[in-house]
């Protein structure tokens, strides 16, 4: 990347200025499969923790966690704001290409995904870019729902009720 087009990562305020104004999220290597991350984030995300309009990527799968999946993000029915990414570090430009080509705000890449080139294509779209954070992570961290097991159990004891 040259000077002129430096990426910067997004600050803490950056980045819940940018998860608080976003009302959408589409999950781009969405998984059926509970043992994966993307499984976890998006149970998160469509529960009523949150208030986002959630679309599940997957060209595998017809259906997620009750839900339709779209085979990519030019099927989705709306443009979303973010474009949070599950998918190999290699497949994160093109991811890149495909969240401008749809008019996305935001280029999300979930925690261990980093690109150089994929943070330089949409920081020269003028997208916000997000590298090696996750989303579900960030909003708890910053609505209060983040405890030392990764999550707001709602349980203030071990006793049942």
């Amino acid at each position: 990347m040259t000077a002129t087009t430096t990426w910067t990562p997004p600050g803490a305020k950056e980045r819940k200025a940018i998860l608080d104004r976003s009302r959408s999220i589409a999950i781009v290597g969405a998984s059926a499969n509970p043992a994966r991350p993307s499984f976890f984030v998006a149970t998160y995300l469509l529960s009523s923790s949150t208030d986002y309009d959630v679309y599940l990527v997957n060209p595998r799968e017809s259906e997620i966690l009750g839900r339709p999946a779209y085979a990519s993000l030019a099927d989705l029915p709306v443009v979303p704001d973010i474009v949070d990414v599950f998918r190999r570090p290699e497949d994160l430009p093109e991811v890149c290409r495909e969240a401008i080509a749809v008019g996305a705000k935001v280029f999300w890449a979930q925690l261990g995904l980093e690109s150089e080139e994929a943070a330089a294509i949409g920081h020269e779209a003028g997208l916000d870019v997000v590298m090696n954070r996750c989303v579900k992570i960030e909003h708890a961290r910053f609505h209060g729902g983040l405890h030392l097991a990764g999550f707001d159990t709602g349980v203030i004891s071990s006793r049942r009720r």
